[in-house]
């Protein structure tokens, strides 16, 4: 053994001697290694102190000075250096290990090899370093004097330009910056040049082999003296824009700012449309209710003058003094070739509906409505009952779908997230002054205390096994866990599990290791704070920069990012975070595949883990919860929940129904006049319509889902309820004529309104067949079904209904009771109408009221304020579905939602999926890619940090990291071996290739190909790749929509600058299938709304027989409906989305339901003034519509208020209860106004030609 002896005071008397002069060593060559450092990344060592001439280089000692140290080399035999060949081999080891991570830029690369060399190798070594500390070391049985400290003086210029080529090269693998493993305590953010110095310094780091001491000296002025004959080294550092001297070409824009091309900023936002500073879209509605009420008051004038004219020539006598100016007799010479086909085609329908009324033949219409009822719902066993959301909401060809399903097929499905994020509200943090990183701000939830119970969650929800069917054995995590590193034989430690505890790869004795430290000559503890300080600032590390030694790479081999373990903390201050978040991800199998069901068993009992530990009292964490089934299993748990309300509903809907069609005349006849088994057949007629159409189309083999389920029942009910009221009311207000059999009483009675239920019932019925035409797989299923529902229920009220109705009417005949058909009373029959309360009501008070000359005008600029208020909000209205509105209101999702967006501080990650046809083997297909020295300016993943700079415009918070820059890392010789992860260290090979001249190294096509299996883990069959960033946080669907709007923007700009524009490139989102709708929805609610309401137009002029007049008004009335509808949806917080446009259509046709009855029953008024036509349309019609449809709809809905699920208080209690309000309003209010004002004259013909 040798002894290493210190002798401080011959040290000082040497050091003392020392003289600084040009052309003079400080030290050179090797003396051994430096006893004072135990624990160094390299052997640590030291020179040997020598003041001498600085020797003269030839041979291999040249010929190395140029390898290592270009930027000395002044040709052979005129070189002179401080070093020897021994040195330069120290050198080019540390600075091997130092430049791997700022190989990525060449010219940072060449100043920090060009600082090390002035220090080690310069022929003016004396003047720039100055030794401060040697000692005697024996190595090989020979004692010499080593140099174990000395100071450096470099300008500020020199040293601050080196540190600014340095500070923003990136490590793609982490997305962080290099000069933070560099730095020490301060990390990126606080690193200066001054620190970066001192910490490449500090002989603790584990690569510098002694104390340096580095001293920036600024022009004119300096803190200490300097030593006389010093001279701060005043060298040239390169930009990082620049070349290097050896070739080396610029720096990239992502690792150098200066490189970066003019880009210019995004356009700002579209400004708000506006018009003198005022809103625009209120400004042009305040005019076009202007223009229309002066067109309005225009036509008043005019029709009073005109009006006022023939009475002076005694033209248009009227019936009625006080009536308004547009009662005029219509004489035969005004009637038109359309209005005598009107006449003609009510003539004929009433004779064929009064012609199949008088022979129905009742039994055998009964019998025959049976059997074909029982053979479409016999369909139902195969009914198949869609809950998939990705199914119904996204068409299978849409481009989301498209996007989806390739991504599958290459990557594998998104996997199944399940996740739990944990606060400790109340609890104190404390300050802890950390050794290496200084005085740190713990918050309460970032405590060793917790950190353990959370290790103890997780433990006990990774342990969870149970008994699988479908795998016949005992099952595990390990069965259905995502396993990135080894997906094959996965074991526990394989399952990607992300949480804070995996820093100490869940190692309880790691978490409460300590160890004395000693920093710039400062002994501390040092403990699990300083290991979770440091590896949430570098969590690709696998060794931390303390004597702890530890690993920060999760057990299972990957990092952890900092801001998938913690949440709710400001700027990079993780240790400051308000809550913990663990992840466990599962693979997503197909629904087919026996696994599937595993999963679906294992996300079941890890909830019961997860519940069990929230009741325990004794637990420390208030935190919320889900699982990937969380969705769906909430979803059909409210639906089930609520279908007793829907029951309720319906019931009272019943209830209604039967109390309302009954006549009562007087006691003794109630059991006589009600109408029990007519309101049980109607309910009747309704529900086998609803199962016939279901039936049906599962024999055909187009799913049902629950929308359908909830929806079509109260749609048909609604429609189905009004006829029965028109036929029943019609009925019992007609009186059988003498000589009249009954079948052909109700046969004139079914002539009279059966054409009325054939107007709306065809409407309806072609208007949901054309909303067929929606891409929305579960809009589109929903016109199906409900078009076939109402056609079939008009088809089974003209069959089944009218014989029950006939049934009816022989046992009110023969005054036998109602359910007791044994039982008569001997009371007869009165044998006058029976017009109830509601008709008197409207034909004597309200009738008059709502057609008196100054209501009708109050009427008419009411509602045209309200439609063109309704299109200014319509405008307005929030387009999207929000995920909390899915839930029912107590559900633990609510929770959930709550701290996901409170405590969650980046988005859902998206790839950028290349499809076939790429080809990265070439250098133009590496270079469109990566993103590091030598890359096209606007690559893929530049684009997307150009993207990342303005996260408010394109939602991109993080992104994305390119394999193809780690692979060029990968093989690069900087680093002296192609760099293969393994667990806790590096394992090197030889030179995978030679060093690049421009240092620009890419493999030609052959070498692509050959390391290419090496590097992806032997898979060389690279079809298509994927490339991942981070949205920012997206709180609600306008924000998702957003950002899929500007992913697929920029994914398209990449493509179109590509070198090779047919490989598409697309981005990839587990929600873009749930949020492309949001896209186009507007539109495709346009086209759908339009196509509904395009053939109640033509039905209604066809059926009134070629009646353009009617036909229009009936339009703009359904139009004002639909958008007044749309306006209160913007008052009412009700979002527009697939479910509220299912509604919309739905509204359509019930408004057909308000509207059309009274249109027809104006036209067909035999009244001689429009007003008194109104009148009795009204009065008539307009109070069986409201008691059919109105009165109806009302009770079933109020019940639905009580309802626990969100989507049904708000899509079915709110939006239907507006549907039918507004319906109600416009068909009983406005209508019967327009008409009295603009309706047609055909049917007046009649009196006019009796009275000629």
């Amino acid at each position: 053994r040798h002894a290493v002896c210190v002798t401080p005071l011959f040290s000082t008397q040497v050091l003392s001697e020392a003289q600084h002069e040009a052309g003079y060593c400080s030290f050179y060559e090797e003396c051994g290694r430096n006893p004072l450092i135990n624990g160094s990344l390299i052997t640590p060592i030291v020179p040997c102190y020598d003041h001498s001439r600085a020797r003269r280089l030839t041979g291999n000692h040249y010929k190395r000075l140029k390898e290592v140290c270009p930027m000395l080399d002044r040709g052979e035999n005129n070189t002179y250096a401080c070093c020897s060949v021994q040195q330069l081999q120290s050198l080019e080891t540390s600075l091997t290990l130092s430049k791997a991570v700022l190989v990525r830029c060449p010219s940072c690369s060449e100043n920090f090899a060009h600082l090390h060399c002035i220090n080690t190798c310069s022929p003016d070594q004396s003047q720039v370093v100055n030794v401060t500390k040697v000692m005697n070391v024996t190595y090989l049985g020979r004692t010499r004097e080593a140099v174990v400290g000395y100071q450096s003086y470099l300008t500020a210029s020199f040293g601050e330009g080196a540190f600014n080529s340095c500070k923003n090269v990136k490590i793609p693998a982490t997305g962080g910056y290099a000069i933070a493993t560099m730095c020490g305590r301060y990390g990126a953010s606080l690193c200066t040049a001054q620190r970066w110095y001192d910490f490449q310094g500090d002989s603790s780091n584990g690569l510098a082999p002694l104390d340096l001491d580095f001293k920036l000296i600024k022009e004119g002025e300096s803190s200490e003296p300097i030593p006389d004959g010093v001279i701060p080294y005043n060298g040239k550092a390169l930009g990082c824009n620049e070349t290097t001297t050896s070739g080396g070409q610029a720096c990239s824009c992502q690792d150098c700012v200066e490189s970066c091309p003019s880009v210019p900023n995004p356009p700002p936002p579209d400004a708000p449309f506006t018009i003198q500073g005022a809103d625009g879209v209120l400004v042009i509605c305040i005019i076009i209710f202007c223009v229309l009420m002066l067109f309005f008051v225009i036509y008043l004038v005019v029709s009073y003058c005109k009006n006022g004219k023939k009475k002076e020539k005694g033209e248009g006598k009227l019936k009625d003094q006080k009536s308004d100016v547009t009662e005029r007799i219509i004489r035969p010479e005004e009637v038109t070739c359309i209005d005598r086909n009107s006449l003609a085609a009510q003539d004929f329908l009433s004779l064929l509906f009064r012609r199949w009324g008088t022979s129905v033949s009742l039994f055998q219409v009964l019998l025959a409505s049976a059997v074909v009822v029982a053979a479409l719902a016999a369909g139902l066993i195969s009914l198949e009952l869609t809950t998939d959301p990705v199914e119904l909401w996204s068409a299978p060809n849409s481009r989301a779908r498209e996007e989806k399903n390739f991504h599958d097929t290459h990557f594998g499905p998104f996997y199944r997230t399940n996740q739990l994020i944990l606060t400790a509200p109340g609890r104190k943090g404390h300050i802890y002054d950390s050794l290496l990183f200084g005085p740190q701000n713990f918050s309460g939830i970032i405590s060793k205390e917790l950190i353990i119970e959370l290790l103890e969650l997780q433990q006990r929800i990774q342990s969870i096994s149970f008994f699988s069917k479908d795998l016949n054995r005992t099952a595990t995590l390990a069965d259905v866990c995502y396993a990135p590193l080894n997906p094959i034989n996965s074991t526990l430690t394989d399952c990607a599990v992300n949480s804070l505890p995996q820093y100490f790869q869940n190692n309880l004795d790691n978490i409460n290791a300590k160890v004395e430290m000693t920093e710039l000559g400062v002994t501390k503890e040092v403990d699990w704070r300083d290991h979770l300080i440091y590896c949430l600032g570098s969590p690709l590390s696998f060794k931390d920069i303390t004597d702890l030694g530890l690993s920060c790479m999760a057990d299972y081999g990957a990092p952890v990012f900092p801001f998938l373990a913690v949440g709710g903390y400001n700027n990079e201050d993780y240790t400051d975070a308000e809550a913990l978040i663990m992840t466990f991800s599962l693979n997503n199998y197909a629904r087919d595949n026996p696994k599937f069901k595993v999963a679906l068993q294992w996300e079941t009992e890890y909830l019961k883990v997860v519940q069990d530990y929230q009741k325990n009292p004794k637990a420390n964490f208030t935190f919320a919860y889900m699982a990937e089934r969380s969705l769906e299993d909430e979803i059909n748990r409210t639906t089930a929940e609520d279908i007793p309300i829907f029951m309720i509903s319906y019931a009272v809907i019943f209830v209604y129904i039967v109390v309302a069609l009954g006549e009562y005349s007087s006691c003794s006849r109630i059991l006589v006049d009600s109408k029990f088994l007519v309101g049980l057949g109607g309910i009747l007629v309704v529900g086998c319509s609803v199962l016939s159409s279901m039936g049906f189309y599962s024999w055909v083999g187009i799913p049902s889902s629950l929308v359908i389920l909830q929806v079509v029942p109260f749609l048909v009910l609604a429609v189905g309820a009004d006829n029965i009221f028109i036929l029943v009311l019609e009925y019992q207000r007609d009186v059988r004529r003498p000589g009249e059999k009954r079948e052909e009483q109700i046969g004139r009675v079914l002539g009279s309104v059966a054409p009325s239920m054939l107007l709306c019932s065809l409407s309806e019925s072609v208007c949901f067949f054309l909303g067929a035409l929606s891409t929305m797989p579960a809009v589109r299923s929903f016109a199906l079904y409900a078009a076939l529902a109402v056609l079939m229920d008009f088809i089974l009220q003209m069959t089944a209904f009218v014989a029950l109705l006939s049934l009816d009417a022989r046992r009110q005949d023969n005054n036998r009771c109602e359910l007791v058909c044994c039982v008569k009373v001997s009371k007869e029959r009165p044998r006058k109408p029976n017009e109830g309360l509601l008709l008197p009501l409207m034909r004597k008070y309200y009738a008059p009221f709502l057609l008196h000359t100054f209501t009708r005008i109050i009427v008419m600029v009411v509602f045209i304020f309200m439609f063109c208020a309704s299109i200014f909000l319509m405008l307005n209205v929030k387009v999207g579905l929000d995920q909390e509105l899915a839930m029912p209101q107590g559900s633990y999702m609510l929770e959930y939602f709550k701290y996901l967006n409170k405590y969650f501080e980046v988005g859902v990650p998206v790839y950028f999926v290349t499809k076939k046809g790429y080809n990265f083997s070439t250098v133009a297909g590496m270079n469109g890619i990566c993103s590091s020295v030598g890359c096209d300016q606007f690559s893929m993943t530049q684009k997307i940090q150009y993207a990342a700079n303005y996260p408010d415009r394109s939602y991109v918070g993080i992104p994305s990291n390119s394999w193809v820059d780690d692979f060029v890392d990968w093989l690069n010789p900087a680093s002296r071996c192609c760099r293969i992860y393994s667990f806790g260290s590096f394992l090197c090979l030889t030179k995978c290739m030679a060093t690049p001249p421009d240092g620009v190294l890419r493999p030609d096509e052959a070498e692509f190909k050959r390391f290419l299996p090496d590097f992806l883990g032997n898979r060389p069959d690279l079809q298509s790749s994927r490339f991942m960033a981070y949205h920012t946080p997206l709180i609600n669907s306008q924000e998702y929509t957003a950002a899929l709007k500007m992913s697929r923007e920029l994914a398209y700009n990449i493509t179109m600058i590509s070198e090779r524009r047919s490989a598409r490139l697309h981005p990839s989102r587990v929600t873009n299938v749930f949020y492309e709708q949001y896209l186009t929805i507007v539109s495709e609610g346009l086209f759908n709304i339009s196509m509904c309401l395009l053939p109640t137009f033509v039905v209604c002029c066809l059926l009134l027989g070629l009646d353009l007049r009617s036909g229009l008004l009936n339009l703009l009335t359904i139009i004002m409906i639909t958008v007044d509808t749309v306006g209160v949806m913007t008052l009412w917080s009700i979002d527009y989305n697939a479910v509220a446009l299912i509604n919309l259509v739905t509204a359509v046709g019930i408004s057909v339901e308000f509207v059309s009855h009274i249109t027809r029953s104006f036209a067909l008024s035999t009244k001689p003034t429009h007003v008194e036509r109104a009148k009795e349309a009204t009065a008539n019609m307009g109070s069986a519509v409201f008691a059919g449809v109105a009165m109806t709809n009302l009770p079933g809905i109020l019940v639905l208020a009580f309802a626990k699920a969100q989507l049904i208080q708000i899509f079915f209690f709110r939006l239907n209860l507006v549907i039918t309000l507004l319906g109600m309003a416009h068909g009983l209010i406005f209508l019967p106004v327009l008409l009295s004002y603009f309706g047609s004259c055909s049917f007046s013909i009649v009196p006019v030609q009796q009275r000629a």
